[in-house]
């Protein structure tokens, strides 16, 4: 597994809060719950550098081998 780099956490740190500005300016009684889960991804991927639906999608995707 590769981790982030410092470019990418900064991509999801600001991702993720335009996504809470969105949700605050809407309001959070509002809002969908669904919403929630990329905003909260996306800021667990800038702190920690590892991406849950990146690795959702490769595992997903990941080729059998015979």
């Amino acid at each position: 597994m590769q981790r982030a780099s410092l470019e990418m956490k900064v991509w999801f740190a600001l991702l993720g809060l335009i996504i809470w500005l969105g949700i605050y300016l809407t309001g959070f009684s509002i809002v969908h719950w669904l919403l929630y889960v990329p905003a909260l991804a996306f800021i667990f991927a800038a702190i920690t550098g590892i991406c849950p639906s990146q690795l959702l999608v490769s595992r997903f995707f990941r080729s059998k081998k015979t």
